[in-house]
């Protein structure tokens, strides 16, 4: 559908959307907050807000109205968006045959960007507030590389624990405010993670109650006992939104300042674990389940990592997004080979699903041509993804004996991609917050390639493994020499 004259998206014009435009059912002036969603970007919009959005079309949760927030200064351009179009979302789905778009209004407003965090605070101190949800990246936990518990060192965890009342972070401002509920006598709001982080709820209790420790032992050992952090999988493919994104919201007939697209396939696994009620997320699609390990895993291992696995060969050889590395003979054939030889074999079944065939509706999906996702997006942060979805496979695998040629030459492509040039010679720019110390190191390690493994905080014990240290070397080697498409082809003849 063509319209000219694109309807403004507000309450007020809900009724004068395009015909075929989905929109909310339910009276939005009856919503009342249960949630506040920390990190609100385009992925919490295109998953948890859209399946609380479903349960509120069928007139349930409409006590579960999703307060948004940020706790960073560049979250208030967000805000301003959204609260301009009443914090409603354009939905766009597509897929490989069709397109449909659905607005959705389960958030109700946007809290103030302050420093202090003081709305934010107030907010998750209303007992009327029972779950806390964050997505704020798989980096975003401050977690100490060396010892797996919170970096108590890093800047922003050393301000909050001097200055409780007046948090930089999402943490700190999750424990001033379960300090104000205790204090008033309340009960604890569950924390729950939706970042894509194995045992992301065990990481949220662990910086919560790691960082309560700092200031108050008495509140950390009640958040331990009271509260409720559950363990969750998410899973929808959403790519950032850009020219072509807003081009086509309007060509759809919608003024949206802040749409999304977003993939026709969306999973959500949750711990049946809250201390404070839950919405009936299931009765739109999600599962409950006391075990969510493997969900996570399989996810994690064949999908996340996956994504590594294709990103930077992608960025190298200027192939723009996923979609395109799949339609590569190479980069494809070199995708499957990984997976099924070096993957694969460290991912078990779940209920209903072989890992085999996973790989197979992964493969689907990141074929979907209509899903613009860019490869850049994807290899954004590898200084953080590659830790927490390749190189755990890669430890497995060498624990068990395993093949680990594939994986070596995934982190070969990366250490080559973060040298900051594609084969064709284009410039590639700063795509991680390390970015000054990866470039430092991938260059280091044209002359020798154990600089790059030497960055303990990615590889730790991993620089020592013989196996894959050679192998890596070997590939580091081979793309200098020959450049990354003969590399791939020499790795799928088993050369």
């Amino acid at each position: 559908m063509t319209v000219a004259r694109p309807t403004p998206l507000s309450d007020a014009m809900l009724a004068d959307l395009p015909e075929g435009v989905a929109r909310p059912a339910y009276d939005r002036a009856r919503l009342t907050p249960g949630i506040v969603h920390i990190g609100l970007g385009n992925f919490h919009r295109a998953h948890q807000a859209w399946y609380t959005h479903r349960l509120m079309q069928q007139g349930l949760a409409q006590d579960w109205a999703i307060l948004g927030a940020g706790v960073r200064p560049y979250d208030a351009a967000m805000r301003d968006r959204l609260l301009a179009q009443d914090c409603l979302t354009t939905l766009i789905e597509l897929s490989p045959d069709h397109r449909s778009a659905e607005v959705t209004g389960a958030m109700i407003d946007y809290l103030p960007i302050e420093d202090g965090n003081g709305a934010l605070i107030r907010a998750m101190a209303d007992p009327a507030i029972r779950i806390v949800a964050l997505t704020v990246t798989e980096g975003g936990y401050y977690i100490d590389p060396a010892t797996g518990g919170l970096d108590t060192t890093h800047p922003d965890i050393a301000h909050d624990a001097a200055h409780p009342d007046v948090p930089r972070t999402a943490f700190g401002a999750m424990v001033a405010a379960l300090g104000l509920r205790r204090a008033a006598g309340l009960g604890p709001f569950t924390g729950m993670s939706c970042d894509n982080l194995r045992g992301n709820g065990a990481i949220l209790r662990q910086v919560v109650v790691g960082l309560a420790r700092l200031t108050d032992q008495g509140l950390a050992d009640w958040i331990e006992a009271e509260g409720a952090f559950p363990n969750s999988m998410v899973d929808c493919i959403v790519p950032a939104t850009g020219p072509a994104e807003l081009a086509l919201v309007r060509e759809m007939g919608i003024a949206d300042a802040a749409p999304v697209t977003h993939e026709n396939y969306r999973q959500w696994v949750i711990e049946d674990a809250f201390c404070a009620g839950r919405p009936d997320w299931d009765r739109v699609g999600a599962t409950f389940t006391d075990d969510v390990h493997g969900y996570e895993m399989m996810k994690i291992r064949i999908l996340n990592a996956g994504h590594q696995v294709l990103a930077n060969a992608g960025e190298l050889l200027s192939v723009p997004t996923i979609a395109d590395c799949m339609a590569h003979p190479a980069i494809s054939a070199m995708f499957r080979k990984v997976q099924t030889e070096e993957i694969l074999p460290y991912v078990a079944a779940v209920p209903g699903t072989a890992p085999a065939d996973y790989l197979s509706l992964i493969e689907r999906r990141f074929a979907n041509p209509a899903i613009r996702d860019t490869v850049r997006r994807v290899a954004f942060d590898g200084s953080s993804r590659h830790p927490g979805f390749v190189l755990p496979i890669l430890r497995d695998a060498l624990a068990a004996g395993g093949p680990v040629q594939g994986l070596a030459l995934v982190e070969a492509l990366w250490a080559r991609m973060c040298a900051g040039t594609r084969e064709d010679g284009s410039a590639i720019e700063a795509n991680d917050p390390a970015w000054p110390d990866l470039v430092a190191a991938a260059r280091a390690a044209r002359d020798r390639p154990q600089a790059w493994l030497e960055q303990a905080a990615i590889y730790g014990p991993l620089a020592a493994e013989p196996r894959f240290a050679e192998a890596f070397a070997g590939w580091l080697a081979l793309l200098a020499e020959t450049g990354t498409g003969a590399t791939l082809e020499a790795y799928l003849q088993g050369r």
